[in-house]
């Protein structure tokens, strides 16, 4: 059965034209992931109302005053994540046409989610202004570590046949996507096809379209394109990529009652995203193809392969406030502004079609895609409440909220795809809302030592597709736990684990396109269920003085 959310190809079957940018992208530069030290993270980052960690600081400006000593570290930490895929079966009675067979992709990544250091000033007050804390700080916002691969057999629908039907249904014409500058005009999905191979017209039409797949039936004096044989399938899909923000903090202690802080950040992504799918003929002889010259070739294998990756800077600030009323009472709460960012991203589009007679193979390339321009992130609101049991234990909750629907792609000066933005900022306030985010902590100190865990909830802001049709309600989830230590001088260590819970994704690799004379669906384009995994271990070492 069909899901209410499918991804289909996710960047690639999106960009219709030369321009790479979805709604969907939106999101991706936008969404945050907090990690910070392992302190930080083993207390489910609910660190608002807290402070006096270089991890709680990306959360709450004010929480560099909370600490009375100049401090620095650094988290090294290693992420294992693993991706389970299989097809899901269109039919009431379970069985697979596709990509029957389970597999299971482990990959792991080293990274280093926070270094800094701060420096305290005391100003020997009693009261009033009675410390200032001025720090620079890197913490990781967010990072992508993600291997998927799925395979099987395919009697039915083919990657080229559903290229083919998309070209005709768009109206495309050969001998267009044949020329040189075709990549100036058409989508470079369909000019690289028709270039390597894949796509064909016949029959003397020249907008008509047929796969390499394919086979063209005469019934009853009507042309009809079925799928040749069974086909060997593959899809693979690897993500990499970190988003880190720099932070410039000032912290101000009035009277160990009130901390007001401020950020100035700056922020980083480098996201790196590329997919391929394989098709291979397990009897080539099943696929024959009648040339206009009267030659017969047979298809063998093709494959296709799509590349993007996209760079960020951007810049924000933020200021936040922590309260200590007495008996334990901890608030906090900070705000952030938006998020100026400019965004360079670079794609580009490879096939290549083999047939038994390889004087008939064919390749082709697009050019690079290369785009520039401005971005608004949304802004993001953090409250937070804890209670300290003297020296012995903390408990705390954190609430933050970040609206979604207020992202913006912007283009500076007078363009001719000025419209196109517009077009897709209507599309993010259809598809997104807001995002609530609640995390819990809790430490218990044993001398030296300390125990720590802590859980996060995260609710999606994707509440409805492009067409305004409500989605279901989803949410990601993630628990952790950790030890620390701290000498009786400066030294300290911490380490801590995060499971993220399996989220399960859905998508198609090539659009449906079998139907009949009266529009119903006769054969089923395969959907994947993709189930991720993921484990981040850390250890953090520092010094104050």
């Amino acid at each position: 059965m069909r899901k209410a959310a499918l991804i289909i190809l996710l960047t690639a079957a999106s960009c219709i034209t030369g321009l790479a940018q979805t709604a969907y992208d939106a999101f991706l530069f936008s969404e945050n992931n907090y990690e910070g030290t392992a302190r930080t993270v083993a207390m489910g980052n609910a660190f608002t109302a807290l402070g006096g960690d270089l991890g709680s600081i990306s959360l709450n400006p004010a929480g560099s005053a909370v600490a009375k000593y100049s401090q620095i570290s650094i988290t090294p930490s290693l992420t294992f994540t693993t991706n389970t895929t299989k097809g899901v079966s269109p039919f009431e009675d379970g069985s697979l046409p596709y990509f029957d067979k389970e597999y299971r992709n482990r990959h792991s990544a080293f990274s280093l989610p926070n270094y800094g250091l701060t420096f305290n000033w005391n100003t020997n007050r009693t009261s009033g202004l009675k410390n200032i804390t001025f720090g620079f700080i890197s913490n990781c916002t967010n990072s992508w570590n993600e291997d998927v691969y799925a395979a099987g057999t395919n009697s039915t629908t083919s990657f080229m046949g559903s290229m083919a039907y998309g070209a005709t249904e768009n109206g495309l014409y050969g001998s267009e996507l044949n020329r040189s500058d075709a990549y100036d005009y058409y989508p470079w999905k369909y000019a690289m096809g028709y270039q390597s191979g894949m796509i064909s017209t016949f029959g003397g039409y020249d907008d008509q379209f047929v796969g390499a797949s394919e086979l063209l039936i005469d019934r009853n004096g009507q042309t009809e394109i079925i799928l040749g044989g069974p086909l060997d399938q593959s899809y693979g899909r690897q993500v990499r990529g970190r988003k880190n923000e720099y932070l410039f903090n000032v912290g101000f202690n009035i009277s160990d009652f009130l901390y007001i802080g401020a950020n100035l950040a700056v922020t980083s992504m480098d996201y790196g995203y590329s997919e391929y799918f394989k098709e291979i003929a397990r009897d080539p002889s099943d696929f024959e193809i009648e040339l206009d010259n009267g030659n017969r070739m047979y298809f063998d294998s093709m494959k296709y392969k799509y590349n993007y990756n996209v760079e960020t800077t951007g810049i924000y600030g933020k200021f936040g406030i922590i309260l200590t009323p007495g008996a334990g009472l901890r608030i906090g709460a900070a705000i952030q502004t938006p998020a100026a960012t400019t965004v360079y991203e670079e794609w580009r589009y490879t096939g290549e079609t083999n047939f038994t007679e390889s004087a008939y193979n064919a390749s082709a390339s697009s050019p690079y895609g290369e785009d520039k321009y401005s971005f608004r992130e949304p802004y993001r609101a953090n409250f937070g409440i804890a209670y300290t049991l003297g020296k012995f234990a903390v408990i705390s909750a954190d609430y933050e909220l970040c609206d979604y629907s207020t992202m913006k792609f912007m283009r500076n000066g007078f363009t001719d795809d000025r419209e196109y933005f517009e077009d897709l900022n209507d599309d993010i306030k259809t598809i997104y809302g807001i995002s609530n985010m609640f995390r819990f902590g809790a430490e218990i100190k044993l001398g030296g030592l300390a125990l720590r865990g802590g859980y996060g909830l995260t609710t999606s802001p994707e509440l409805a597709d492009l067409n305004g049709e409500e989605l279901p309600k989803m949410k990601t989830q993630n628990v952790s736990f950790g030890l620390g230590y701290a000498s009786k001088k400066s030294f300290f260590a911490d380490v801590a684990a995060r499971y993220a819970f399996a989220t399960e994704e859905y998508f198609m690799p090539y659009d449906d396109y079998m139907y009949d004379a009266s529009g119903a669906l006769v054969a089923y384009a395969p959907e994947i269920l993709n189930r991720k995994d993921a484990w981040k271990v850390m250890l953090t070492i520092g010094w104050r003085f």
